[in-house]
């Protein structure tokens, strides 16, 4: 068998509202998720044991111990199939670590559909639903890498209003923050309702009007534990053409809107070398690896 790829873009909640927390003490949540057009790459090749190997430019902040995503996930998927883990996985590391996109999810979810591929099952993407899940809130919608409105603790999924040609620049200070951290800050029992959008958007300046109403609601501890976060929001605010500046997710990666990929691959370009840095647009359904050449910072 020839060496087999997969994707696993980054997730940007455009908002996330804090709902509700239940008994077992995890918080309900509301938010829109979108996949930009940059991420790692998990690689496949045929050998008798299972083993992983982590490089590229972010890879010096992960290892590949047992208690990886991608090893559980790997574990997991066998233990379903009733066989035995195998093959020499290999992950190309281009999101930072702990950065509020995903990464590790987006990891987990793409080592299911590689190795449902490799190992010739060929799943129904229902039948792996379950084991995402069980991997972490956000691999369910990592698995599909479509946008979509996020409920529950994030493996509640619906469809997303439709979206417009836009831009997007993604920008990091280099400093992970912790989810649990970033919701131990938070103000207990301080919850929002869930967002009002509208079935689509004509435009990326529509969409933004309307995502304005809406707010991170894990942006001000964030800022607390990490102040570099408004730092990075005032930077992308000032960036010509820039519609919106939020934070995602539990932070600290925070994206703006742009009217098109085009301006936002420009104007990333201006942000500080010492950040991680990219502009590009959504991408949907992503089951191939990116291109070589990408825009700044990928």
């Amino acid at each position: 068998m020839s060496e087999l790829a997969e994707a696993a873009p980054a997730k940007v909640n455009l908002f996330l509202h804090i709902t509700g927390r239940r008994d077992d003490g995890y918080h309900e949540l509301d938010s829109l998720a979108v996949f930009a057009g940059t991420g790692d790459v998990l690689r496949f090749a045929a050998a008798p044991e299972l083993t992983l190997a982590v490089e590229g430019p972010e890879a010096a902040a992960l290892s590949a111990e047992p208690d990886n995503l991608v090893l559980r996930a790997a574990r997991l998927l066998a233990e379903a199939a009733g066989m035995r883990p195998h093959g020499a996985l290999r992950l190309e590391k281009h999101l930072p670590v702990a950065s509020g996109i995903g990464g590790g999810s987006a990891d987990a979810a793409a080592a299911l559909r590689l190795l449902n591929r490799a190992w010739g099952l060929h799943w129904p993407e229902e039948r792996l639903r379950p084991m995402a899940a069980r991997l972490g809130a956000d691999v369910p919608v990592c698995l599909s890498c479509h946008a979509a409105r996020m409920g529950g603790i994030g493996e509640v999924l619906r469809p997303a209003p439709a979206l417009p040609m836009a831009g997007m620049v993604l920008a990091n200070p280099r400093r992970p923050l912790s989810t649990p951290a970033v919701f131990r800050a938070r103000t207990a029992g301080d919850f929002s309702a869930p967002a009002m959008l509208p079935a689509g958007w004509s435009g990326a300046g529509s969409m933004a009007r309307d995502l304005a109403a809406c707010r991170n609601d894990l942006e001000p501890p964030a800022l607390v534990l990490c102040p570099e976060v408004e730092t990075v929001l005032a930077a992308l605010r000032g960036l010509p053409g820039c519609l919106l500046a939020r934070m995602s997710g539990s932070g600290a990666t925070c994206f703006g809107l742009f009217p098109d990929p085009a301006a936002a691959a420009a104007a990333a370009a201006l942000l500080p070398e010492a950040w991680w840095r990219w502009g590009g647009g959504f991408t949907e359904g992503v089951r191939s690896p990116y291109s070589a050449a990408e825009p700044a910072g990928a």
